[in-house]
């Protein structure tokens, strides 16, 4: 992302100016065969899904960020996120705004617990369904809590730490507002960016339910019963097992 640094003078960009600026970037990044992820919205909702719906309303419970979070929801929805990756543990984002080029961000979140991954595990790993609507983008009412509970899934401001190259020092500058964003609409894209993000592994989860449903099943192999597997019960197992 170095090809990005480069300052001039800072004035705060307007949405217009902030559209104008990402076309262009973008159509000159694509001429140059530059890899990048902008975040492109559809209308004016940023999520529609739980998961990304969930992830913004879980940064707005905070007051830490309430002053700068309504200039990030302005930032994405003009689509000045021009690339967002999520990695393990780090979010990279590139925020167009009062210069020709973007400003880097990078989001950090720390580790999950110990005691809240092991709480996933048990209460995935023990029922098949619970990874189907996970893969499905949904999830269970039963394990909601996991997500904004305190020390839950969902990281809490002391639990992140961020940096942009932008010369706006205030606690959380509208640059990171809008990666965060950003991060929600990724998240409605796909669900299980929201685990990588948080360095837990689903397909040891989706392992440990086939396991646990094929042990049931072999331990009532030997009864005889009028209760078969019906064709739609197969089918959801071994499309999850594939």
């Amino acid at each position: 992302m170095g090809y990005y640094s480069e300052f001039s003078n800072y004035h705060s960009a307007t949405a217009g100016e902030i559209k104008a600026k990402s076309i262009a970037f973008l159509k000159k990044a694509a001429a140059k065969k530059k890899e990048l992820h902008p975040v492109v919205l559809e209308g004016r909702a940023i999520t529609k899904s739980w998961w990304g719906t969930s992830w913004c309303t879980n940064l707005e419970r905070y007051a830490d960020y309430e002053a700068r979070l309504e200039r990030g929801r302005k930032y994405v929805r003009a689509g000045a996120v021009v690339d967002l990756e999520i990695e393990e543990g780090i979010i990279y984002g590139a925020v167009l705004g009062s210069r020709a080029k973007p400003y880097e961000v990078q989001i950090e979140i720390q580790p999950l617990a110990e005691g809240v991954r092991g709480k996933l595990a048990e209460q995935c790993s023990s029922k098949i369904e619970n990874i189907e609507s996970l893969v499905r983008g949904s999830f269970p009412d039963s394990l909601k809590d996991l997500f904004y509970s305190k020390g839950g899934l969902f990281p809490s401001p002391r639990e992140i730490c961020f940096n942009c190259t932008c010369p706006d020092w205030a606690s959380l500058c509208k640059h990171v507002a809008a990666v965060l964003y950003g991060v929600g609409a990724r998240f409605d894209e796909d669900p299980l960016l929201f685990f990588k993000l948080r360095g837990i592994d689903v397909n040891d989860f989706i392992d440990k339910a086939v396991s646990s449903k094929v042990e049931e099943m072999l331990s009532h192999a030997g009864r005889r019963t009028g209760r078969m597997m019906d064709d739609d019960t197969a089918a959801k197992l071994f499309d999850v097992i594939g």
